[in-house]
């Protein structure tokens, strides 16, 4: 079709962006804790430059999302790719002065480039047929697996490059998100028309969260992301304290990030043979069966093996739900629902971050403690989210909403 031949273009670009802007997320995850136990006064306050990014994803999403609704997505994508380099370099003058408030003002700067990667998934749909639309979505998250290999790679090459400690780390960020910025000049998304006078401006906010398919595709998603973020963040700090190096700890970041991706090549498939609600249910257990070989030790091999399949368990959980709510918008209100959900999405996801460090340093006598209450906490919140799903499920399709 031709719609999809531009759909197609679009999918490549945004790939591309996901590989190489996408590189700084790993980067960030793997040292940002680290660097920041240097820094920080307290230990428990390690992961707060971390929690700040996801913070500023959150508090950025809503007016990004309007920002792209009226300017377009490459105009949204660039002011990103814009921020992340502002963030990038307000981080590596803290790591210069020592200052840990510089540090962490600079990964609040680096969530406005997370909340518009973000979007990625969502640009994707916006050209596509309904039958390719999960396939899309797919592919461009099929990105991240290059972004998994480029950026742990680069900080292992850059990590003690300086004197000052992962300062060449955040370097590369500002010259990665300069250069990948002028990808998006390749994009061809048409900006939204703007509503005619008197025409259907969509449901409101309040009317889009009652909608049950909406609903319960945001807890999912919310659910699988900041469980995602909740271990993501600990493991570099348990992967060190537990007395590996800081190249095994990118390593089993690699392998995390290539699981989160990888999948990708086919998630799109298995949604359209077997549904997007079950899907979903399997990466929930998936997810649990991450933490549960986390709690199993703490052996290298641990690690890894928790660590993919928490790859995994989020790439099927949150393409499922990316689907399943993009399959309940309407046209109209594309930009407000996709910012409602990027919203309470992050705030999830901060809380976890947050959450994250407090659990791993100061909750426990020891890492090994520490470690096995942050996975121990994924428990309840599972529970929730599937008990969400099986309501849907049960529900007769005509009073799902859409």
């Amino acid at each position: 079709m031709t719609q999809d031949a531009t759909a197609r273009r679009n999918v490549l670009v945004l790939v591309a962006a996901q590989a190489v802007l996408g590189a700084q997320m790993p980067m960030i995850f793997t040292i940002a804790g680290l660097a920041g136990q240097s820094l920080a006064p307290n230990a428990c306050w390690a992961t707060l430059p971390i929690s700040l990014t996801v913070i500023g994803s959150m508090l950025t999403a809503t007016p990004i999302s309007a920002f792209m609704q009226r300017h377009g997505r490459r105009a949204g994508f660039v002011a990103g790719a814009l921020g992340g380099a502002i963030g990038a370099a307000i981080g590596a003058y803290g790591l210069m002065t020592g200052s840990f408030l510089l540090f962490c003002i600079g990964g609040l700067f680096t969530g406005i480039y997370m909340s518009a990667q973000g979007f990625y998934r969502f640009a994707a749909a916006d050209t596509a047929s309904d039958a390719f639309r999960p396939k899309a979505i797919s592919w461009v998250m099929a990105g991240g697996l290059l972004s998994a290999v480029l950026g742990p790679q680069l900080v292992k090459a850059t990590a003690e490059a300086m004197v000052v400690p992962f300062l060449a780390t955040y370097l590369s960020v500002i010259v990665l998100n300069l250069v990948g910025m002028f990808l998006f000049l390749g994009l061809s998304i048409p900006k939204p028309k703007p509503p005619a006078a008197g025409a259907s401006q969509g449901r409101t906010r309040a009317e889009l969260v009652r909608n049950p398919t909406i609903a319960v595709a945001m807890i999912c998603a919310t659910v699988s992301y900041a469980l995602m973020n909740l271990v993501m963040t600990s493991s570099p700090l348990a992967v060190v304290g537990c007395g590996f190096e800081t190249a095994d700890a990118a390593d089993v970041v690699t392998a995390h990030v290539v699981a989160m991706y990888a999948p990708s090549f086919f998630t799109g498939h298995i949604i359209a043979r077997f549904g997007v609600e079950r899907v979903i249910a399997l990466g929930l257990l998936i997810l649990a069966g991450s933490g549960a070989v986390a709690m199993a030790g703490v052996a290298l091999e641990n690690f890894f093996i928790a660590l993919i399949l928490l790859g995994v368990g989020w790439n099927f959980g949150f393409i499922g739900a990316t689907t399943m709510l993009t399959s309940a918008q309407r046209p109209e209100e594309r930009g407000r629902l996709q910012g409602l959900n990027d919203l309470i999405l992050f705030g999830g996801v901060s809380v976890a971050s947050f959450a994250s460090g407090g659990l791993m340093n100061c909750s426990g006598g020891s890492v090994q403690a520490g470690w096995q209450l942050v996975n121990m906490a994924m428990l309840p919140f599972l529970v929730a989210a599937g008990g969400a799903l099986i309501w849907l499920w049960l529900r007769p399709r005509e009073m799902r909403g859409s």
